[in-house]
């Protein structure tokens, strides 16, 4: 009787983790480096949490986790990315890769890097959200026209959607970006949350009554 009681315990217990993770509020995920992460501005001012006040303003229900590390690379996001799936996560905005192009990271590596994430969530079910990156012309034009190329071979290969270039009339502005030239300020961020939105918004609307 005892060992009885023990297994439905057990059993009671497991179907009460699942039905809470069911229940739990969907998440949208940003898997990303500093310009996500919020260096020089806080989290709280960073684009993530500025896509947030727009998934509240439109009356979206998710959660928006920022799960983003200042100085990673595509390389860097391959070792932690399957805790950042963990949960009720419906949508990952990849937005990777200027750590790589400022390093001169092999196109092939970060095309590998990139495939690993976006198939591991695909097979989760979990919609990908992609974020271009462009790569100065530090280690040559082919080097930086194969950076470019590689995002739009991985939304073709993986058929999922690619924001354009996130700092897209950011970069250069000093209005928008931080006296390093290289992280946007608060404004630059919501300038960046306003190139990701109208990508991101489709994916979302509609969902949310399937929790």
């Amino acid at each position: 009787m005892i060992i009885s009681a023990l297994v439905v315990a057990l059993a009671s217990a497991a179907i009460s983790s699942v039905s809470r993770e069911a229940l739990a509020r969907p998440r949208v995920v940003v898997l990303g480096d500093s310009l996500a992460s919020g260096r020089g501005i806080g989290t709280d001012k960073a684009f993530p949490a500025i896509l947030q006040e727009k998934l509240d303003d439109a009356g979206l229900d998710y959660e928006m986790v920022n799960a983003s590390v200042s100085g990673d690379t595509s390389t860097g996001a391959l070792r932690r990315y399957e805790r950042a799936l963990d949960g009720n996560v419906r949508v990952l905005v990849v937005e990777l890769g200027a750590n790589d192009g400022l390093r001169g990271v092999p196109v092939s590596q970060l095309k590998s890097n990139l495939s690993r994430i976006i198939e591991a969530a695909q097979a989760r079910g979990i919609t990908v959200l992609l974020c271009r990156m462009e790569a100065l012309p530090m280690y040559g034009w082919d080097y930086t026209v194969a950076f470019h190329t590689a995002f739009d071979e991985l939304g073709q290969r993986y058929d999922v959607p690619l924001v354009p270039f996130i700092l897209m009339n950011v970069i250069g502005n000093r209005e928008l970006m931080q006296p390093d030239r290289a992280h946007p300020n608060a404004a630059g961020a919501r300038a960046i949350a306003d190139n990701i939105w109208p990508f991101l918004k489709p994916l979302l609307v509609g969902t949310t009554a399937h929790r």
